[in-house]
């Protein structure tokens, strides 16, 4: 029986495991799971674990005020050390860009454990944007013996960096299955304390990222709000506002008080995926939400000057604007106003996958 060990410390992260953990239970005869927490962002994390009724075996808890990149590494890494001396995993899995699956690549390696990477290949090329995720990935492929590449592009960017061929799997985005699972479970959205309007459009935004700190985050509110006033009979927005200071505070100073524009505190993955299931659009500078929208036919604009998703924008399902207030109210204000510019984008087929790459993902490992 193989043991794996399954490392996670954000909800993205947790979101994108779920699907391979669920998977990996279903094979209980073939592998023992060691889940292991490093408790990056503590609380939202927890969230979506109990969603699942999934409880980490190791919980390192290093969240901490104000923790820098340097904190979350080195804490992450002290704690994983012994967990992986204790336990001796045959494979030790990590998902995507984060500080935490990038320690715990690195740990793994200096204990001559292999490294499976779910979500593998992604790239903006460019080092510091997005910060520090581009390079985290970067060097997690290098360590890597799996890699789960969610679409031919980003496989491709493997093969370009002379990742071996023989290592990389094809799979999909896991985070199709976890959408397509959370959906299936019913959900109140009138216990979000929200009220909806039946007629007015709903816009869905989301900007929590470390590049969009700053400027970026001012030029995004100030383009929201213009969009609140001049658009205040036909739409509102929610925006579950990021509890990081450096968004809460800009937030609080633009946006409180505009009718049409209802900020709650960070949701739960299960409410937040019925919420995109209910907006006409999303605005958002997420990784996650510009693969999940475009499976619910909802468009996507997205507040960020880079992605590593290009795949989504070449289908059309997703456009990147950036965060210049003239052209967030530009793109906004065209798919508002021109039916065919929504529907364009609304029908574009979803190029993440079909919701069985956790599957793919546990075949691939049964036969490694």
């Amino acid at each position: 029986m193989k043991k794996i060990m399954l490392v996670f410390g954000t909800r993205p992260e947790a979101i994108k495991m779920i699907p391979v953990i669920l998977e990996l239970q279903k094979q209980q005869d073939k592998f023992h799971s060691v889940l292991v927490s490093t408790g990056q962002h503590k609380e939202m994390l927890d969230q979506i674990l109990s969603l699942f009724n999934i409880k980490p075996d190791y919980d390192l808890n290093i969240m901490k005020e104000d923790q820098t990149l340097s904190d979350i590494v080195v804490n992450s890494i002290n704690g994983l050390d012994p967990i992986i001396k204790k336990e001796k995993p045959e494979l030790l899995l990590v998902q995507g860009d984060t500080s935490t699956a990038f320690a715990a690549a690195l740990t793994a390696f200096q204990n001559k454990v292999k490294v499976g990477h779910v979500e593998a290949g992604l790239r903006t090329f460019n080092n510091y944007n997005p910060f520090p995720e581009e390079m985290n990935r970067k060097l997690i492929s290098q360590i890597a013996g799996l890699n789960f590449a969610p679409t031919s592009k980003s496989k491709q960017n493997l093969l370009n960096e002379k990742i071996p061929e023989n290592t990389i799997y094809l799979t999909g985005n896991t985070v199709i299955d976890a959408l397509f699972l959370t959906i299936k479970k019913p959900y109140d959205l009138s216990n979000l304390g929200i009220e909806f309007s039946k007629n007015k459009k709903m816009i869905l935004l989301t900007a929590h990222r470390r590049e969009s700190f700053g400027k970026p985050m001012e030029d995004i509110c100030m383009a929201v709000s213009a969009l609140a006033r001049k658009y205040k009979d036909e739409i509102y927005f929610v925006f579950p506002v990021h509890p990081n200071p450096n968004v809460r505070r800009v937030v609080d100073e633009k946006l409180k008080g505009i009718p049409n524009i209802i900020l709650t505190d960070p949701l739960d993955y299960h409410p937040f995926a019925h919420l995109m299931e209910k907006a006409n659009f999303i605005l958002t500078d997420s990784g996650g939400v510009q693969e999940e929208a475009p499976s619910l036919g909802k468009p996507v604009l997205v507040l960020r000057d880079t992605t590593e998703r290009p795949e989504a924008i070449s289908a059309g399902c997703v456009k990147l604007i950036g965060t210049d207030k003239d052209r967030i109210i530009s793109e906004a204000g065209a798919l508002l106003k021109d039916s065919q510019v929504y529907e364009k984008m609304a029908k574009a087929v979803n190029p993440y996958g079909d919701g069985k790459a956790a599957k793919r993902i546990v075949e691939i490992i049964i036969n490694a």
